[in-house]
């Protein structure tokens, strides 16, 4: 096979790769559009919880659980896909970090997206301290399920122990709009433990106060799970975005380059084979 055959046979091949990864890159493209809108209302549902919480704690600050014993939980958002660059190294490395500054926490860690899972067991596979590994949402449809399966796992580790703790939940996820990982500490409203009241009568309520905060403190847990959920899969999904971008980027530069080549040897070729021809016109005229 000569060499300009084996140069097309590459240009096939990158043609069949660009293809597919554009195909990728308008997936995610199409995936972040869908997220945008997730992530603006779900950030909405958050902030009504929020204020409704702080409503109700000005006249019933003492309800807040005390946490001085609080069982302590990391949640690691990783990827279930691939070609989203660190993603997955990054919160190893943000985890470590905050071992590092907070040698007194005792966690259990859960790792969330078959990627980091992978990442994990090939770093962390001898720690004790990794509890479960989850799979994580390749697309926001999968979200919920997903949190199904997070919530099962921690009713089901909080089941195990002898006496009820509240819960720590340390979530080390990514944001659509920063570089660095972000660490949320989850400990439900204790931002309004001393805040005033702001209106002279105590919010109506249909349930005795201790039963309300428990279902809000639940729903309000679901609701921010699920705007981190949404955030971390638009991050991922935005590196991958710019991953298929450069990634393409060099598949064209490369595809560029060796058509060049092609067409140099092509030319080579011709010019070999206008030689031969005038060589057998100078052997037929010599006869």
């Amino acid at each position: 096979m000569s060499r300009r055959h084996e140069l097309e046979q590459h240009l096939q091949v990158l043609g069949e790769i660009r293809d597919i990864m554009s195909a990728m890159k308008n997936l995610s493209f199409m995936e972040v559009r869908k997220l945008t809108r997730f992530l603006s209302t779900q950030r909405r549902v958050v902030a009504s919880m929020e204020s409704a919480a702080a409503d109700f704690l000005g006249f019933h600050p003492h309800l807040l659980a005390r946490q001085e014993n609080a069982r302590n939980v990391y949640l690691l958002l990783g990827s279930e896909r691939g070609f989203c660059g660190d993603f997955n190294e990054a919160l190893l490395l943000a985890l470590e970090s905050h071992r590092q500054s907070h040698p007194e926490e005792q966690a259990a860690v859960i790792v969330m997206g078959y990627r980091l899972s992978a990442t994990v067991m090939g770093k962390l596979a001898d720690d004790p301290r990794v509890a479960a590994h989850l799979d994580g949402p390749a697309v926001v449809e999968e979200v919920q399920p997903v949190l199904k399966r997070l919530v099962d796992t921690l009713d089901a580790s909080q089941n195990r122990r002898d006496s009820f703790h509240p819960l720590r939940l340390t979530v080390f996820h990514h944001h659509p709009d920063k570089s660095e990982v972000n660490v949320s500490v989850f400990q439900p409203f204790r931002q309004f433990e001393e805040k005033t009241a702001h209106f002279g009568h105590p919010p109506l309520l249909n349930l005795p106060p201790p039963a309300f905060l428990t279902e809000l403190v639940n729903h309000y847990l679901f609701a921010a799970l699920h705007e981190l959920f949404y955030s971390s899969l638009m991050a991922e999904n935005t590196r991958r975005l710019q991953h298929m971008d450069n990634a393409i980027h060099r598949i064209e530069k490369d595809s560029m380059e060796l058509s060049l080549k092609k067409n140099r040897l092509r030319q080579e070729e011709i010019t070999e084979e206008i030689e031969v021809i005038m060589l057998s016109a100078e052997a037929m005229k010599l006869r």
